[in-house]
């Protein structure tokens, strides 16, 4: 360990914990839909709809919970949704033991445990800029993206050897045990956050008032709305191709969930790559020439995705992921920097649920939309279509400020606005 980990008790313990839970949900990501596949037979549009099912609640509760996490502590947030992602995955091979293994019981546990990661991430967002001193949180995003890289790496490879040695659902368990390790950490950290400084000095408003509040900043800042929009469309066709990922690799190349697993590890070392990579490449060139680096250069080797096949063929998707990998963690390492030194910190939760909305919002509807391609034109058609809108997304960014700036602002300006009246809701 070094710098930052090794003086600062607090940021070890969350950097711990955010690991842990990171390679708990990895292990969900390749278990689950292996579990539906090798277990339940499920076809390929049900393995989507169970991908769509863990990124659901972005759209029915991430404006709310972003005005919550605005009035209240974050910590304390951020331990219950630990807590609950423990119990929902301890309960499942339970139920599976019992005889009661289903496509339902899979989408319930993913509606439950993508709720708490609603609440988690929103939290967490919010919460590393009071933990962190401004010089440090350059820093702290780049080891925290880094080591959920990591961590998803290992989970992905654990992930298909544990469906193939333990069984279905008994996988699981492993989730459990790592949200518990992120439960424990959280509770471990000494810092205690203030109680929000306007959350008595005000007189209460309405949700609806606030949660419009939070839109009217990201749809009327042409930063917040560009990173915004561009999320959305290129998280769309990452869930459009992952979520069929599993039946590609399956029953398309032949390979077997251990394979797969172990495939789709080593190619996520690209989101290791990536994080390592990105502050030294934004110190040379600038924060926003790397954006367009790291999020449109690098993900064009999606494209080689579909052409995968048996044996050395299988590199090829092992360099299109990794190229995507290093391509996504390198993006969000830069724009949670900007985001926590451009936005108002009394309006942090707000911003960040309000460009989640969207920003996650759109993985379910990748999900079902791959789902549905590859019932429809099979699933090889299906990967060409959604793997070229990766980098395709990225022309928003190409359409925008950031072509022209050599580094993304550190401070909010009122040219950047478009005027107090912008609304999201007519812009979407």
């Amino acid at each position: 360990m070094s710098g930052l980990l090794r003086r600062h008790r607090d940021f070890r313990l969350l950097w711990c914990g955010e690991s842990a839970g990171k390679f708990g949900a990895a292990v969900t990501g390749v278990a689950m839909p292996l579990t539906a596949v090798a277990a339940l037979g499920a076809d390929t549009f049900s393995v989507g709809v169970l991908g769509a099912c863990g990124w659901l609640p972005w759209l029915l509760i991430g404006l709310p919970v972003g005005v919550w996490v605005d009035r209240v502590r974050r910590r304390p947030l951020m331990v219950g949704a630990a807590a609950l992602s423990t119990l929902v995955f301890a309960a499942v091979p339970v139920i599976a033991w019992c005889g009661g293994l289903s496509l339902a019981l899979l989408t319930g546990a993913a509606l439950l445990s993508g709720a708490a990661a609603v609440v988690f991430q929103t939290a967490y967002s919010a919460y590393l800029p009071g933990l962190l001193a401004p010089a440090d949180q350059a820093e702290g995003n780049a080891k925290l993206h880094g080591s959920a890289s990591a961590a998803q790496l290992a989970g992905q490879g654990a992930g298909g050897f544990l469906v193939q040695l333990a069984g279905a659902a008994n996988g699981l368990l492993a989730n459990a045990a790592t949200f518990l390790v992120s439960l424990l950490c959280l509770g471990g950290i000494r810092h205690r956050e203030p109680r929000p400084a306007d959350a008595g000095a005000r007189a209460p408003r309405s949700l609806r008032a606030e949660v419009a509040e939070g839109l009217r900043w990201v749809s009327g800042d042409v930063w917040l709305r560009t990173l915004t929009l561009f999320g959305a469309a290129s998280n769309l066709s990452l869930m459009g191709y992952q979520s069929i990922l599993p039946v590609f690799l399956v029953r398309e190349v032949g390979l077997s969930p251990g394979t797969v697993g172990t495939l789709l590890a080593v190619a996520g070392t690209g989101g290791i790559a990536g994080a390592f990579a990105v502050r030294r490449v934004a110190a040379r060139i600038g924060t926003a020439r790397a954006t367009l680096v790291f999020e449109l250069g690098l993900p064009v080797l999606a494209l080689l995705i579909p052409l995968a096949t048996a044996g050395p063929g299988a590199a090829l998707f092992v360099v299109g992921s990794f190229g995507v990998s290093a391509g996504v963690v390198g993006g969000n390492v830069l724009k949670a920097g900007f985001q926590q030194a451009y936005c108002p910190p009394a309006l942090l939760g707000r911003i960040t649920a309000s460009a989640a909305f969207l920003n996650y919002g759109t993985l379910p509807l990748g999900a079902l939309l791959g789902g549905a391609l590859g019932a429809a034109l099979g699933v090889r058609p299906a990967l060409w279509i959604t793997t070229a809108g990766v980098p395709l997304a990225a022309l928003i960014l190409v359409a925008s400020p950031v072509r022209t700036a050599r580094d993304l602002p550190s401070r909010h300006s009122a040219r950047d606005t478009d005027g107090p009246d912008a609304d999201l809701l007519a812009r979407s």
